[in-house]
């Protein structure tokens, strides 16, 4: 098990899916997780679901905003202490091929997936800098590395994280921070369970592992990445697909 015992984390888009799944393997190895939403609720049902107040906290923010971001942050830090890690899982898609996607499609896309991780990296790093020490992991995804048909705005954020976190990681390595990327590949979702029978048989037949990855299998690198283990890596970006871009 890793230990990350005292560790305060803070997990956006923390309330469902590959985030809530981040959140529940830092609970269990020992941290505290603030895990932030756009919808207040959902965060403090999630958070509810993990263990009590003193160890996990749901807060209500949208991360394409920047006060927003800034509140929340100081609120979690209120409550749990100084952030020691931070995971950019917020994100969203608004698909449609690119000479008919809308320019509001775009930009909400890039505002949430990309300009999101930047005000919340820009909310936590000063502290970090401070204490010479910290953690941050953004999840990209492997259509940022390869591109998608009908996902223009989603992968251009998603390669874009990329970017962030090796420019973030250049700038912040020489303060003890460690910045690097999980690129996940086809993960169970509720957008997977409904794929027709014919579609998902296709899908795998991409997939060498011949399987569909869990949120599990997201969590743990992060986790890995978080943790210890990973003293000595940054600028990095680790793909969970089960061997579909190798």
């Amino acid at each position: 098990m890793i230990e990350l015992e005292g560790a305060v984390a803070l997990v956006t888009g923390g309330s469902r899916g590959i985030g809530r799944a981040v959140a529940e393997r830092l609970v269990e190895c020992g941290g505290r997780v603030a895990i932030i939403g756009r919808d207040e609720e959902a965060a403090t049902s999630a958070a509810a679901s993990m263990g009590d107040s003193s160890t996990v906290i749901g807060v209500r923010a949208d991360v394409s905003q920047t006060a927003e971001v800034a509140d929340a942050v100081a609120e979690a830090e209120t409550q749990l202490g100084p952030i020691d890690i931070l995971i950019n899982n917020a994100g969203l898609a608004r698909d449609g091929v690119v000479v008919r996607m809308s320019e509001d499609q775009w930009d909400t896309v890039v505002d949430v997936n990309l300009k999101g991780a930047f005000n919340t990296i820009k909310a936590v790093a000063r502290g970090m800098m401070k204490r010479r020490s910290g953690r941050i992991v953004n999840i990209s995804s492997v259509v940022g590395l390869t591109g998608n048909r009908g996902q223009a705005n989603y992968a251009a954020s998603k390669a874009g994280l990329i970017g962030l976190t090796k420019s973030v990681a250049k700038e912040l390595a020489s303060r003890g921070i460690l910045v690097n990327a999980v690129a996940p590949g086809f993960i169970t979702t509720d957008m997977t369970d409904d794929l027709p029978e014919a579609a998902r048989t296709a899908l795998l037949g991409q997939i060498p592992l011949g399987r569909l990855g869990a949120p599990a299998d997201v969590a743990n690198a992060v986790v890995f990445l978080s943790s210890p283990l990973a003293d000595y890596i940054t600028g990095q970006v680790i793909v969970v697909d089960g061997g579909m871009v190798m």
